[in-house]
């Protein structure tokens, strides 16, 4: 299941990312309860390095256990190293025949 950002941001809580920096803005952002608790949010005050950082990390997890599942459905998770690189091996050789 893969969030879009705007999904990850509904159901609002508000937080408040901001930074000591007299040149930097304040930027409120709301999300629900059950997202604050998902992403491990400790504090309603950080950066926005940060902040993309924890976002970027969940949608990495989202990603891995999409591709896990992909791998299962069509028979992948069973392939053995030798059988991934014989395959690839494979698919590089007709790439190159087709060129």
């Amino acid at each position: 299941m893969h969030y879009a950002i705007d999904e990850v941001l509904q159901d609002r809580k508000d937080l408040n990312l901001q930074t000591n920096n007299n040149n930097m803005r304040t930027l409120n952002i709301s999300i629900s309860d059950l997202e604050y608790s998902k992403f491990g949010l400790k504090t309603d005050d950080f950066s926005f390095s940060e902040f993309v950082d924890i976002i970027s990390k969940e949608l990495s997890k989202q990603t891995l256990k999409e591709c896990v599942q992909l791998a299962d459905k069509y028979g992948l998770s069973k392939m053995t190293m030798d059988e991934i690189t014989n395959e690839v091996k494979a698919v590089r050789k007709n790439a190159k025949n087709h060129n």
